[in-house]
């Protein structure tokens, strides 16, 4: 839901089925991309995608579509075109609305540290797999 005069920012955490390490490559990156870019319910901004989660941050547009039925699509028109039958996502997500800039300072500091906390890369900007969508200034 739009609140006028307030932008609204949703932190989702979304995992693999059994967490299955299968996202964190090239491929998957790429078409994760093209369907967040054509799944304009919601915006995504920030994003980190790990072995068998993804870090993400959403942005409200003008759409009735709930946020949960947007996750629930893009996850749905990725793996109909990615097309792996043993690469499946978890049914459920996690996520909270974000309310100030500063806990989305907070969130996203522990997010781009993600990689780094598990020993996939020594820096944070040396993760291959994160980026940034939609940019809403509260960076």
């Amino acid at each position: 839901m739009h609140f006028p005069n307030q932008p609204t920012v949703v932190f989702c955490t979304v995992c693999t089925k059994h967490r299955k390490n299968w996202l964190a490559n090239d491929a998957v990156h790429s078409k994760l991309v093209e369907i967040w870019l054509t799944s304009t319910s919601w915006v995504m901004g920030r994003y980190v995608i790990m072995p068998n989660h993804i870090h993400f941050f959403a942005g409200a547009t003008e759409s009735e579509v709930p946020f949960d039925n947007w996750v629930r699509y893009w996850k749905s028109q990725f793996s109909k075109s990615h097309n792996h039958p043993g690469q499946k996502w978890q049914s459920q997500h996690w996520d909270t609305r974000l309310r100030t800039k500063e806990s989305y300072g907070e969130k996203w500091e522990y997010v781009r540290f993600n990689p780094v906390r598990h020993g996939l890369v020594e820096e944070p900007s040396n993760w291959p797999y994160q980026g940034e969508i939609f940019r809403w200034g509260w960076d």
